[in-house]
């Protein structure tokens, strides 16, 4: 279950969160359904972040309406703690805002790219070994977005993994750490959450760019004939990410 305890080694897993939209979603149920002890933190919620990582056993970053490049001390501190977990050998795993803070910490970086990407759409991954390692077998799977920015050069040594026909940069592996422009942790919950309060740029962007991003009706029945799938997903990708955590 989740800890509130800041006390360190309380808890195996630190999440931060920027908004109090965008939770743990599939990944909170993952860690619980696991017996892991996790503690989340949320900017939005006003929850102090931690001054070091030290003593976790990894780090999980979320996603969230805002741009990596936005001038808020919380971002900055969760590039701090992504840099420190890196040096300290404690797995990242970045959730879409998480991923691109990831790789702005690790010395990418982070723009606004040419289209949006909302709804779920496929992402082609190389076949390469790390590839496959994280995300199997399956060269195109069908994933949740909701993105305007994206990491468009990514951090020294780090590996591509995967692209979309609008984001040429789906997902990099660093080391034992994994940053994603998709959110990986989507439920039903957070979807309907999304979408009742969408924001005043997106009816446009429906009209504009009909070939990534879904209205609400094609979102809906997608959800229904994807969800599995991405969670299927989620879940060898979380065993992944926890297969590298120190002992």
């Amino acid at each position: 279950m989740a800890s509130t305890s800041s006390a360190l080694n309380a808890a195996d897993v630190l999440v931060l969160q920027h908004l109090f939209e965008d939770g743990p979603g599939f990944l909170g149920q993952w860690l619980d359904a696991q017996g892991i002890a996790w503690q989340v933190r949320c900017a939005e919620a006003g929850d102090r972040y931690p001054a070091s990582v030290r003593g976790y056993r990894g780090l999980a970053v979320l996603g969230g309406a805002w741009s990596a490049n936005d001038e808020r001390p919380t971002l900055r501190q969760a590039e701090g703690l992504i840099r420190e977990a890196d040096a300290l050998g404690i797995p990242v795993i970045g959730h879409c805002l998480g991923g691109q803070l990831m790789a702005k910490a690790l010395g990418g970086r982070v723009e606004r790219l040419q289209q949006p990407e909302v709804g779920w759409w496929p992402i082609a991954h190389n076949g390469s070994a790390m590839a496959r390692a994280w995300f199997g077998d399956d060269t195109m799977p069908t994933v949740y977005q909701w993105h305007q920015d994206g990491f468009t050069q990514l951090p020294p040594g780090a590996e591509l993994l995967a692209s979309s026909a609008a984001c040429a940069h789906q997902a990099f592996a660093l080391g034992p750490h994994l940053a994603m422009q998709f959110h990986i942790e989507i439920t039903p919950q957070k979807i309907a959450t999304w979408l009742k309060e969408p924001g005043d740029a997106y009816a446009a962007k429906v009209l504009r760019h009909r070939d990534s991003v879904q209205d609400p009706a094609s979102m809906t029945a997608a959800t229904q004939r994807y969800l599995a799938g991405s969670e299927a997903l989620a879940d060898r990708i979380y065993r992944r990410w926890r297969s590298g955590w120190p002992d």
